[in-house]
């Protein structure tokens, strides 16, 4: 239904909501935001909408899977706003964080196979010691605002991580503040990016557990499957919407 509103003329909020399966205050918002270019007005004040708005809100819908609110959101508004440079480059940010996912995922993956390696000779201490290594360079004895830096996210979310068991930070004796060691800094980079392909605080726990007490790659295979199939629908979510963006940028210029 939403192509079909790409061939129509004028368009109320209810037409444009209803072939989007949204509420007509959603597409409201969505203008508001500039997610929309702004509509016309009736001479009694109503929202008159067109066909390039149908396609911008299809461009809209189809970065979220791939980029999530926030960038989607930022690359509408800079499109609209003629900042098609910076949209770009917002596009390829995320295609960086993708790109940083995956070698993520690589650099766990090699030193989880480490372990499972028949006659490898790595023990539970070298092969902690190899994942460490691989996922981070991070050196031992970081404090909580160091590392939260490094990372992106806020001290408290270290510190809700450590109620969870996913890190367990020593405490420095003279001042009481965490430390975290190159085995905390590895479970916090491996917290942060399961984190980040959508998984619960309970589902990583077993997880982090897993690596630390070095029991095999076995229990893990199924997670890590998990990991592959979701970068890869992210991969193709980024594809999708590429294509609905180019689609809309072409009617923008008049060629689509």
């Amino acid at each position: 239904m939403a192509r079909d509103l790409q061939s129509r003329g004028k368009l109320r909020p209810v037409d444009l909501a209803r072939g989007h399966g949204l509420s007509t205050q959603a597409v409201r918002n969505y203008e508001e935001a500039g997610i929309l270019p702004a509509a016309d007005r009736t001479a009694h004040g109503y929202r008159t909408y067109t066909p390039l708005h149908a396609r911008a809100l299809d461009a809209f819908l189809a970065l979220l899977p791939g980029h999530g609110h926030r960038t989607a959101t930022s690359v509408m508004r800079a499109v609209n706003e003629g900042a098609t440079g910076e949209a770009f480059r917002l596009i390829d940010e995320s295609h960086a964080q993708l790109l940083d996912d995956r070698r993520t995922l690589e650099a766990v993956e090699s030193a989880l196979r480490d372990l499972g390696r028949p006659g490898s000779g790595v023990t539970a201490t070298t092969a902690a010691a190899t994942a460490a290594a691989t996922v981070t360079s991070a050196s031992a004895g970081r404090f909580v605002g160091p590392l939260a830096r490094e990372l992106g996210i806020r001290p408290a979310t270290l510190r809700k991580w450590e109620r969870a068991g996913l890190v367990r930070p020593s405490r420095d004796p003279l001042t009481g503040y965490r430390v975290y060691g190159e085995a905390d800094v590895r479970d916090a980079k491996l917290a942060h990016q399961l984190r980040r392909g959508g998984y619960p605080l309970a589902r990583i726990a077993p997880v982090i557990e897993q690596v630390r007490s070095a029991g095999g790659l076995e229990p893990l295979e199924s997670t890590l499957r998990d990991w592959h199939d979701r970068l890869s629908a992210r991969g193709r979510a980024l594809l999708a919407g590429a294509a609905e963006l180019e689609a809309y940028l072409r009617a923008r210029e008049g060629r689509g």
